[in-house]
């Protein structure tokens, strides 16, 4: 490996995780080749009727559940981004220690991001909006339409981005 960097034919999968208690949007992407391809997404959903650690443990099951199934190599997660609502960053904060302890019992390497390097790695500009992120997001792919919902797309957008990071 020149330069800290992987070869081009060894294929590396990656999930990208945009961290939330009520919503972890989780991406899964394989480099091989020097492209990028689409394995699948989606969103692990708790309900807010259930008692917070219910809504944890439920995510520490179902995100257990996409690392056995999808088996990814690295894992990349969005730094955390403190908003003026303290208890809503207080809940991302342990959905974040919970996906990074599910992470660390399968021994995958975690990598992170702030969310003005995902918006410029995956467009070119930190001042790109949702829409645009997740337009860019649907062209790297080879998406027929944009990947939904949109904490899918951040999820993906970070996995493009770590990939455009280290690969």
């Amino acid at each position: 490996m020149k330069g800290g960097k992987m070869p081009v034919n060894k294929k590396r999968r990656i999930i990208g995780i945009d961290p939330g208690l009520a919503n972890t949007g989780f991406g899964v992407v394989d480099y091989v080749n020097g492209k990028i391809k689409l394995v699948s997404y989606g969103v692990i959903e708790t309900l807010a009727e259930d008692s917070h650690e219910v809504r944890l443990l439920s995510l520490y099951n179902r995100l257990t559940a996409v690392l056995e199934e999808f088996k990814p190599d690295e894992a990349e997660m969005e730094t955390l981004y403190f908003s003026r609502n303290a208890s809503s960053a207080l809940a991302v904060a342990e959905a974040k220690g919970v996906i990074t302890l599910c992470l660390a019992q399968k021994a995958l390497p975690l990598y992170m991001y702030t969310p003005n390097k995902i918006k410029s790695s995956v467009t070119g500009s930190v001042s790109a909006d949702k829409e645009t992120v997740e337009r860019y997001v649907q062209i790297l792919l080879n998406l027929k339409t944009k990947p939904e919902p949109d904490h899918a797309a951040d999820a993906l957008a970070g996995a493009i981005t770590h990939i455009h990071s280290k690969f």
